[in-house]
């Protein structure tokens, strides 16, 4: 429990209004700095401004997941003009405040030096979390965007990191045939005990040649000219990595194969989740730090 905490949420999408019910529900005190466009009250929760809230009372700050811009804006998708945060904010904050975001940007970098700042997404544990309704919302495109069945469709995933790993079990649990894509032997080597096919990343362009839909997890340029050359024209590519992705979206255009950038799925697909997600990790580091 959170009791005794108050928490300070500024910004975000419809995964933070999950993530205050959750928090309320832990007992915190919970402020709402950016949500005055939110259809109806969130029970527990206090609508206010920065200015109105004793600085030196607050626990932990909770920043929309893109952080803040070099302007110090908070992204809101609940408010006509998104919460600037001034620097000098920050300063007035007791040393034990905790400021979560869910990536770093350069003024949070350059922040960090006083403050501590935990981005979010760098945790495996989040991580693993959002894997599931990433690998969800992989499938639903895979399902949108074709005309044939999941089940014994070939599937090719480039990359078996967190993502990759519970994509495998995702499309294996549907009787596709899944192959995927590394360049460590360790991973092929998990991969066949997956009863998955491992490719390595050199034989990708020969392996891809009846490939059905191929989903990447790359944040790097992988899915080459070559390699969608290779694929057929029916073919779906999915790419889950952040942008700008790791496809060649110019040539498979070009190519007429239909490629979907998809990045930040579990707030697309899944906020109540990827809400409750955020609510039980930031829950687990404030308590982590009392102990």
């Amino acid at each position: 429990m959170l009791t005794g905490k108050t928490i300070v949420v500024i910004g975000g999408d419809a995964r933070n209004i999950e993530m205050m019910r959750q928090l309320v529900e832990r007992d915190s005190l919970v402020y709402a700095v950016g949500f005055e466009e939110v259809d109806a009250q969130i029970e527990g929760v206090y609508f206010s401004t920065l200015e109105n809230i004793p600085a030196n009372q607050i626990d932990a700050v909770i920043l929309p997941v893109s952080g803040l811009d070099e302007e110090g804006y908070a992204e809101s998708h609940y408010a006509e003009s998104s919460p600037m945060v001034q620097p000098e904010f920050f300063d007035t904050l007791s040393e034990n405040c905790l400021v979560f975001t869910g990536i770093m940007t350069p003024l949070l970098s350059r922040l960090s030096e006083k403050i501590k700042i935990i981005p979010l997404f760098d945790r495996d544990d989040v991580a693993i979390y959002n894997s599931i309704p990433t690998a969800e919302g992989a499938l639903m495109f895979a399902i949108q965007h074709t005309d044939f069945t999941v089940h014994d469709a070939n599937v090719t995933i480039i990359g078996f990191g967190r993502v990759g790993k519970t994509l495998v079990h995702t499309f294996s649990a549907l009787g596709a045939n899944v192959s995927v894509c590394s360049r460590n032997e360790d991973e092929l080597a998990r991969i066949f005990e997956y009863h998955a096919k491992p490719v390595h990343i050199e034989d990708l362009d020969s392996s891809v040649e009846n490939c059905n839909i191929l989903v990447n997890t790359v944040p790097q340029l992988v899915v080459q000219p070559s390699t969608i050359r290779s694929l057929p024209l029916d073919s779906l590519i999915i790419d889950l990595a952040s942008k700008p992705g790791g496809v060649d979206f110019r040539f498979a255009k070009k190519r007429g194969i239909k490629a979907i950038l998809a990045p930040g799925l579990p707030g697309m697909v899944a906020p109540n989740t990827a809400g409750k997600i955020l609510a039980r990790v930031i829950q687990s580091v404030i308590l982590k730090q009392e102990s």
